[in-house]
């Protein structure tokens, strides 16, 4: 069975949120016979009259028994101890968009900085003169771009979502980097690092891998792949690959070389240095013209909730950096200032391991205040690094962070920890820290 072969199969979709109502339109619009599931009462899920349209409904009540079914389709969300003991077959919609779709893809994962590094992807393409368009775990729903009039797409994929590919074979692969994450699903570091690698199961000849030469799990997994690997580094020349040599990035592959000015290229940190050569070589391999393109960077904006200055106050720079949901996040964007910082942290537990925070607190933060469930263990964790302060929530980690900053400080909000214990979503969270930064009263730097 392939994407386009679901005429007469019985489908099951499980989870209706952007990616399940999209598979099961589309499943539907291919001859399936489509049953869409999900836990969650109607009146949770919003309008689902499209869905209802093409498809039976199971909502509010435990899961059907996969078994009965040619093909499940399992949004993110839905762990795989759901339904994969009894699934003939499991497709996620980053399976289905692959077999679907007509044009190369060029897909990015990794712990920290996807999303930026796949919207510079689709910037940089454009600028190059090729119809492209972002998808996947970055908002729209990945079986959206199938159907438009493009030249490439571009996708971000989530562990969750490479868990549920077979088949996937992007025309180019990147992994930004491998910390711990998401160990709450995946149970251990090197079941995360595995699905991660799911990106380059399938790559053969002719396919790239845009690899970091600084991060040591990605770095591992080089040996696996088997097309071109390319690699990017800020420690070091490397060739084929990008490195940082003084205010420019340089692509090198064997004697010839692209120099790329960073004058310009707005976003702070060395994080974003490598999202940019992480996504120039992803330009690169899926042949644009990369000059054309790097032209164009001044022009690229950061996305919302990643170290984005919302306001000055009295000397004091406030930064919302919501989608910093676990350390690695959290410790890319402490070493993005070098001024004295006010960290506000904490949110859900994802069980990960907060001790790596303290030294670097300890070295750049001037207060640490910690709000939701995870803060009694990010309290242990921190003890004896940086003078901490329980707040509980947000509103009020805003004003007692407002009363300890100093002139010159950076408030910055980082969590290192999901939301979901107070917000709907790290933009949700995001937005009511913007909300209560511009809520506090004006003052004048002492």
């Amino acid at each position: 069975m392939t994407a386009l072969d679901l005429a007469g199969k019985r489908v099951l979709v499980l989870g209706l949120g952007i990616s399940g109502r999209s598979a099961a339109r589309f499943c539907a619009e291919r001859g399936a016979e489509v049953v869409a599931a999900d836990e969650r009462r109607p009146e949770a899920l919003g309008d689902l009259a499209a869905v209802e349209a093409v498809a039976t409904l199971v909502l509010g009540r435990t899961l059907p028994d996969a078994a009965s079914f040619d093909l499940v389709v399992p949004s993110p969300g839905v762990p795989a101890s759901r339904y994969e003991r009894t699934a003939r077959r499991v497709w996620g919609d980053v399976e289905l968009a692959w077999r679907a779709l007509s044009v190369p893809i060029v897909a990015v994962t990794g712990t920290n900085g996807k999303s930026t590094t796949t919207r510079l992807v689709e910037f940089l393409l454009r600028a190059a003169g090729l119809r492209a368009e972002a998808a996947g775990n970055i908002g729209a729903a990945a079986l959206d771009l199938v159907g438009r009039p493009l030249d490439v797409a571009v996708l971000e994929v989530s562990s969750f979502q490479l868990e549920t590919t077979e088949g996937f074979r992007p025309k180019v692969a990147v992994i930004l980097n491998l910390t711990p994450d998401h160990l709450d699903r995946h149970g251990s570091f090197e079941r995360y690092v595995a699905a991660k690698a799911r990106i380059l199961a399938n790559l053969g000849p002719g396919d790239t891998a845009v690899l970091s030469a600084d991060d040591a799990p990605t770095r591992a997994l080089a040996s696996s792949v088997r097309g071109h690997v390319t690699w990017f580094s800020q420690r070091e020349a490397v060739s084929p690959g990008a490195c940082l040599d003084a205010g420019a990035i340089v692509l090198r592959d064997g004697g010839h070389a692209i120099r790329v000015p960073l004058e310009g290229f707005a976003l702070p940190g060395l994080h974003n240095r490598e999202n940019l050569m992480a996504a120039l070589l992803a330009v690169q391999a899926a042949g644009a013209n990369t000059a054309r393109a790097a032209r164009a960077l001044p022009d690229f904006r950061g996305l919302p909730h990643r170290t984005e200055v919302v306001r000055q106050r009295g000397g004091v720079t406030w930064v919302n950096d919501s989608k910093g949901t676990n350390v690695g996040a959290a410790l890319r964007s402490l070493e993005s200032f070098d001024r004295p910082i006010v960290w506000i942290g904490g949110g859900k537990d994802k069980d990960l391991d907060f001790r790596p925070l303290a030294p670097a607190l300890k070295e750049r933060a001037r207060a640490a205040i910690l709000i939701g469930e995870a803060t009694p263990r990010l309290a242990t964790a921190l003890t004896g690094s940086v003078a901490l302060h329980e707040a509980g929530d947000l509103d009020r980690a805003v004003a007692l962070a407002a009363a300890l900053a100093r002139p010159g400080d950076v408030v910055l909000l980082s969590p290192a920890c999901a939301s979901f214990d107070q917000f709907t979503s790290y933009a949700h969270r995001g937005e009511r820290f913007r909300v209560a930064v511009e809520a506090l009263p004006e003052v004048s730097p002492a």
